[in-house]
């Protein structure tokens, strides 16, 4: 293995284990378009990182799978001798991705994006949808889910907390008792 290559491993390795901030500058190193105010829990974005795009104010959750090639064509090796299938992956602005998605080639997310926890993606998905499923299938609008989180009864404020400031307020919502 050349020195180059084993460097990136162990960039690959540090940016994995680091925040936010240094996967996206280590990503952006590999040839990734990635807007601002964006926020990744995973750095499984394929051996290809060049094809993918990712708008502003974009989340995307741990355990979350880029893929931009299809690795299918190897069944047809003796017909496609040496040829590979690639394809870019798109998301917009303002997009969160659940945990555990799996984003296939040739995807395309729109603007203002709500993907479920364990989804599928694979085409194109128009803006202010909320998207689920295997295959992933747009099952409402932003503005439903946006009316569902007014309703919701279990809505607290509590993103700017921390673990120990947040545990009381949720525990009292629900009423548990302190153990």
């Amino acid at each position: 293995m050349g020195i180059k290559r084993l460097l990136n491993r162990i960039q690959r390795k540090i940016a994995e284990y680091s925040d936010s901030d240094k996967k996206i500058k280590y990503l952006r190193k590999q040839g990734m378009k990635i807007g601002q105010h964006c926020h990744l829990e995973t750095m499984s974005f394929s051996t290809e990182p060049y094809l993918i795009e990712i708008g502003d104010h974009v989340a995307i959750a741990n355990g979350t799978v880029f893929i931009t090639h299809d690795g299918g064509i190897s069944c047809f090796r003796d017909e496609f001798p040496g040829d590979d299938v690639f394809g870019k992956i798109t998301i917009g602005n303002n997009v969160h991705i659940g945990i555990n998605c799996t984003v296939l080639p040739n995807t395309e997310i729109g603007n203002n994006c709500i993907v479920g926890a364990g989804s599928v993606l694979r085409g194109r998905y128009p803006d202010d949808s909320v998207i689920v499923g295997n295959p992933a299938k747009v099952i409402m609008s932003i503005n439903t889910q946006k009316f569902l989180y007014r309703v919701n009864p279990n809505r607290l404020h509590t993103e700017e907390l921390s673990d120990p400031g947040k545990k009381p307020i949720v525990i009292k919502h629900f009423t548990f008792k302190k153990q």
